[in-house]
């Protein structure tokens, strides 16, 4: 099962689950602006893609952080700490399937990945 984890109005995941539907791939949807992500969901992540390329210094939730608060952000434990509290600055979407991770939306990495056909 694909589970896919972002927020339903980003364009990135709307693009991300159009290619999921075109391609016939069932999933799950957790919306972590709602549901929130753990704290051992953000670990498990890290330790596959480290906190850096979880955060999403391009966002608008980072851009609007005063430069300061941006500063003090530099470990993992500052970082899932932030997340938590703030799940819009983690990158979107975020795509489990079995052992398999995927950040972004990338359609030849999907479809290695996660097209049943090919």
């Amino acid at each position: 099962m694909v589970h896919v984890y972002g927020i339903p109005n980003c364009n990135t995941v709307k693009k991300a689950i159009d290619w999921l539907q075109q391609h016939d791939v069932e999933y799950t949807f957790h919306n972590y602006k709602k549901e929130g992500v753990t704290k051992e969901k953000l670990e498990n992540w890290i330790e596959m893609f480290g906190w850096e390329k979880l955060v999403n210094k391009k966002g608008t939730t980072w851009r609007k952080l005063p430069p300061e608060q941006q500063e003090r952000i530099e470990s993992e434990k500052e970082a899932i700490a932030f997340m938590m509290e703030n799940p819009s600055v983690i990158r979107r979407p975020v795509i489990e399937k079995d052992n398999d991770l995927l950040i972004g939306f990338d359609p030849d990495e999907y479809t290695v990945i996660l097209d049943p056909k090919g």
